[in-house]
């Protein structure tokens, strides 16, 4: 292999593993209401990844167009209901999810978007024995389309 080819390989690794990657995650969401008997475990996707930021050390001076702050968000999303089995009479049975169809490296939109991570959230899984749906509506007759 000549010595062009292979400082062209490493640049295009290189510029390969500095460029976003913002995709669609499979993720297992744990649904849990206290007048259902069962946890339920949705099998979703949401959006994951890294995405270029700057932050100047000196925007007092510059201003803010010097600050970019960016986070992997929905571009498109469907949302979808699970309805939870074994729930009280009195209680409503539904709880819509987001299901990530693509997405893309954006300002986060506080008015629709969680945007910070909460510490603790990502272990918190069932106190009570567990259902998993899948985010297909054919594959189990708890899970509907939302629209």
């Amino acid at each position: 292999m000549s010595a062009s080819v292979s400082i062209w390989l490493i640049l295009g690794l290189l510029v390969k593993m500095a460029m976003p990657m913002c995709i669609p995650t499979a993720y297992t969401l744990y649904i849990e209401k206290p007048e259902c008997d069962y946890c339920v475990a949705v099998n979703t996707t949401i959006c994951m990844g890294f995405c270029f930021s700057r932050d100047s050390n000196i925007k007092e001076l510059v201003g803010p167009r010097f600050l970019i702050q960016r986070s992997c968000t929905y571009e498109e999303v469907e949302y979808r209901t699970a309805v939870l089995p074994a729930c009280a009479p009195h209680a409503d049975p539904h709880f819509t999810y987001p299901v990530a169809g693509r997405c893309h490296c954006s300002t986060c939109n506080t008015r629709s978007d969680e945007c910070v991570h909460k510490a603790g959230h990502a272990a918190a899984k069932c106190s009570k024995p567990v259902r998993h749906l899948y985010a297909d509506p054919a594959a189990s007759d708890h899970t509907q389309l939302f629209e």
